[in-house]
């Protein structure tokens, strides 16, 4: 999703990739940001936080107009059905990440 949208692109695609892994770590309840991770990514949990809430309001506002090729294709089972995946609330998320 991050592909169509301009603002990203000025952003490192190993911080993206890893704000990608934490907000769907949060969001499917698998732990935090761990040592090992913030060693072998070189990000903080903190260095994070604001391009996951920028990641998770693009999951909560998108479209819904676009991109139906996609959605659809990822909503299939052989995908894990993760279009379909319910975004976080934004005031659990803030919580969620400053507790960690």
């Amino acid at each position: 999703m991050t592909l169509q949208e301009y603002e990203y692109a000025r952003e490192s695609p190993s911080k993206l990739a890893a704000s990608c892994l934490l907000l769907a770590l949060t969001m499917k309840n698998l732990g935090g940001w761990t040592p090992t991770l913030e060693y072998y990514s070189g990000y903080s949990a903190q260095d994070l936080h604001p391009l996951v809430k920028k990641l998770n309001f693009l999951l909560t506002y998108q479209p819904r107009d676009k991109l139906n090729a996609v959605r659809s294709k990822y909503s299939h089972r052989v995908f894990f059905e993760v279009a379909k995946v319910t975004p976080m609330d934004m005031l659990k998320l803030e919580e969620t990440l400053t507790s960690s």
